[in-house]
């Protein structure tokens, strides 16, 4: 349905993320992959969505000449807690003090999108809540050391094993944390496609 819609734009993902290009293809669109080096600094002022707004937006800022039919599609995703972004961990032994500083716990998983146009930008994000059990040093350890953190906002995917033995509850949005509000998503195109 939306494929059919968007047949007139040409839709590109600036993400490198396969979790975002699998909902992508999951979705039935059809899109390009362009990817550009961004330095993901912001201003120290800036909090919660106000972050993923901005680096979402920065993203998309690294594309000038969109043509009139482009539609280009940034993400980015962070973890708050205690009023602190948590990004990327930087080594295993980050990934493990994130988690651990997680366990026990509820964070939010904030997941900003901006779509861009030659005339347009609009930005959309959406805000899960996640709580952890109180996890064993074990645990932590067997997670970091046998699955592939180092690409994921605090450290986690909920949708490996960590998610599975780990979390209790969730209020929002599942694939939010997986990194995409692909509802929102689907609804954002929609519009733009009939715009």
């Amino acid at each position: 349905m939306l494929k059919k819609l968007l047949k007139d734009h040409n839709l590109i993902l600036a993400s490198g993320s396969p979790r975002r290009q699998q909902f992508f293809k999951d979705l039935d669109l059809d899109f390009t992959i362009q990817l550009k080096e961004v330095e993901e600094i912001y201003p120290d002022h800036l909090n919660a969505s106000e972050i993923s707004d901005f680096l979402a937006k920065l993203k998309a800022d690294e594309f000038t000449q969109l043509k009139s039919n482009d539609i280009l599609v940034t993400s980015d995703t962070i973890v708050w807690h205690h009023s602190k972004a948590i990004g990327k961990p930087k080594s295993i032994q980050d990934a493990k003090s994130m988690i651990a500083s997680l366990s026990g716990e509820t964070h939010e998983v904030i997941t900003s999108v901006c779509f861009k146009t030659a005339s347009t930008t609009k930005i959309i994000n959406q805000t899960t809540k996640v709580t952890f059990k109180s996890l064993t040093s074990k645990e932590i350890d067997y997670y970091v050391d046998t699955f592939s953190p180092m690409d994921k906002a605090g450290a986690y995917g909920i949708q490996e094993w960590i998610g599975y033995i780990g979390i209790t509850h969730i209020e929002g949005s599942y694939f939010n944390v997986m990194g995409l509000p692909v509802q929102l998503v689907y609804e954002t195109l929609i519009e733009l496609a009939e715009s």
